[in-house]
């Protein structure tokens, strides 16, 4: 039987045989015996939870639970013993409905995985259920069906809604060679897929399995729970210790320690950022646990990957710079035509941007790309060159001193340069940069505005590049021309100096930085195996609007977690109170816990109700 099924057994049996103890409708000696017999089997699991935490070198507050449950047995208070366990048993109940409310959300995503797919084997087609697809097969997807496994699209072409893992409102239009996730709509179109990830390796399924566990350790950042309980275990037992020092009276002990109890606290809090972690899953942003929340409210300082993190990650055009007589669209034009088979992504820039311009250009016809150096092509019986400067030298074509000038004023604020030109002269050149991500300064300035001001940028590119990227994002510190493991000593060296940092990269080439920093923050993880494993929050969208979000949840989840301590604190002063009052004994202190343990609880039962903006 699981667990939670034996709790709720348990919880009846011990309200049950309560109200008649206390109604007296059975005789005493069976009362007793009843008493003695089911507290002491309701004692085994907290003297065991105990026990573990012991074996994991942790005092928890199940020790204080257990210090209470053996002394009211052996001072023969069964009611009492069986109040406690009745508090406990209810607590874990609650917490065990909370969460799985929580998981629920995120486990219901299970339910959109279709029942059967269809496979395409040669001209065969055939229909057999989702879990016997293998890696390798062709999975037909059509309009208005889930995708039920990771995969790359053989055919075809659709609108993809991936809401349910990126939390994104709009669908994604997906071509050949895309990647699909499970769990996934094809909103419009149709397509073969070649299955990849299967069962318990899709993207899904791994996000599920981190959710439910959360329990990833840190160092460097304690959460707010974990110093509670260094310190309440401590002074609730020296306190044990005093007050039999001067009163002699283990009943008094024994009544603080039931009034005293935190258990509640003990399931209030981890209720609390479960839910908090749950709701972010729901928006696509995966929080492997409590620590990694609360620790992102704590940074003071962010180091930032540059290229895919702050920018798109590719060259786009910025500008067209005409030399002579020669027009923008000339340039163009002439371009899109001499790069028109290059693989460079420059030249995948320049016809991109001719493309959704609707620019009309000619396939060249001859082309010969020199790697490293440039393209000449012959468009419409003319030669064209396209290049760097000193290819154009090479070639011995004139750059006049006014085209020199103005090349070299680009080139020193960051932006690459490609010439286009003919046999005599240059013709113009096209300006080219890594685009800066949209909402990506709007992010910095809330992030800013939440204390978090220091800001390094590292990047591999060279240093003007660097310059312009920080200057134009107000970013003070930037490292460039870095090499993956020089970014790796960087954050080493940097942790020494600068606790409780956070490193946000792509996940992929970044992995060993995330895996190094306070806090690890993974944009555009979705179906990066390697993105979500080495990160402490993976973005499933490149959006990094979502960490000021993330952040605001972290803080408002902290200020519930506070005011659970202070509605503890409160009815526990009371409770103590009543006890050196003598108002109230062992089982009344019991009894009174009870009652006052569900206030906290309730109160983090409010994150369940969260809205999209967090006040």
């Amino acid at each position: 039987m699981k667990l939670f099924g034996w709790d709720k057994i348990l919880f009846a049996v011990l309200a049950i045989l309560l109200s008649l103890h206390y109604v007296s409708l059975i005789p005493q000696t069976v009362d007793q015996t009843l008493l003695i017999l089911v507290s002491s089997i309701a004692t085994l699991p907290v003297l065991w939870s105990a026990l573990q935490s012991f074996r994991n070198k942790k005092i928890s507050i199940d020790l204080l639970a257990s210090i209470a449950l053996v002394a009211s047995l052996l001072n023969r208070e069964w009611a009492s013993a069986a109040f406690i366990n009745l508090m406990l048993t209810s607590a874990r109940i609650f917490y065990h409905y909370t969460e799985s409310k929580a998981r629920a959300a995120i486990q219901g995503l299970l339910k959109l995985r279709p029942q059967t797919v269809k496979i395409k084997r040669g001209s065969e087609i055939i229909e057999k259920k989702s879990e016997e697809v293998n890696v390798g097969d062709s999975v037909i997807i059509e309009s208005g069906e889930r995708i039920p496994i990771d995969g790359t699209i053989l055919q075809g072409e659709a609108s993809i809604d991936q809401s349910s893992l990126t939390g994104e409102s709009a669908p994604v239009a997906k071509k050949a060679g895309d990647n699909v996730f499970s769990s996934t709509l094809a909103v419009s179109g149709s397509l073969i897929v070649k299955a990849e990830k299967i069962g318990k390796d899709t993207t899904l399924e791994k996000i599920i399995s981190l959710v439910e566990e959360s329990q990833k350790e840190k160092s460097g950042i304690k959460t707010v729970a974990e110093k509670f309980s260094d310190w309440y275990i401590i002074i609730t037992l020296i306190g044990a210790v005093i007050i039999y020092f001067f009163f002699r009276d283990i009943k008094l002990i024994l009544a603080v320690l039931l009034a005293n109890s935190a258990e509640d606290i003990a399931v209030a809090i981890p209720m609390a950022f479960f839910s908090a972690i749950g709701y972010a899953a729901r928006r696509g942003v995966i929080i492997k646990g409590e620590d990694s929340l609360e620790g992102l409210t704590k940074v003071k300082t962010i180091i930032v990957d540059k290229t895919g993190t702050l920018t798109l990650g590719h060259l786009e055009v910025q500008k067209i710079v005409p030399f002579g007589e020669y027009t923008i669209e000339d340039v163009f034009k002439i371009a899109a035509s001499t790069e028109f088979f290059s693989e460079h992504p420059a030249a995948k820039a320049i016809l991109k941007y001719a493309r959704s311009k609707k620019l009309s250009f000619e396939k060249p016809d001859t082309f010969e790309e020199k790697p490293g150096r440039g393209i000449i092509a012959t468009v419409g019986g003319k030669k064209f060159f396209s290049g760097s400067i000193n290819f154009f030298r090479e070639m011995g074509i004139i750059v006049h001193s006014s085209e020199f000038q103005t090349i070299k004023e680009y080139e020193e604020k960051g932006f690459g340069i490609t010439l286009i030109g003919d046999e005599h002269k240059l013709i113009g050149m096209i300006v080219l940069a890594d685009k800066i991500r949209p909402g990506i300064k709007e992010a910095i300035a809330k992030l800013r505005g939440f204390g978090i001001t220091h800001w390094v940028m590292l990047t591999g590119d060279n240093e003007k590049v660097a310059s312009r990227v920080a200057t134009e994002l107000n970013i003070g510190e930037f490292h460039a021309n870095l090499l993956p493991e020089q970014k790796v000593d960087y954050i080493k060296q940097h942790l020494k100096k600068f606790p409780k940092t956070a490193m946000i990269g792509d996940g992929v080439n970044d992995a060993a930085s995330l895996a190094l920093a306070d806090v690890g923050i993974a944009m555009g993880a979705i179906g990066s195996d390697a993105a979500i494993e080495a990160a402490d929050i993976a973005l499933m969208k490149d959006d990094i609007a979502e960490i000021p979000d993330i952040v605001e949840l972290g803080r408002y989840t902290l200020r519930i977690a506070r005011q659970d301590f202070f509605i503890w604190g409160v009815t526990n002063f009371l409770g103590l109170a009543l006890v050196f009052s003598r108002t109230i004994g062992p089982e009344g202190a019991a009894a009174y816990n009870f009652i006052t343990d569900f206030f906290p609880l309730i109160n983090s039962l409010r994150l369940f109700n969260l809205h999209l903006k967090i006040k």
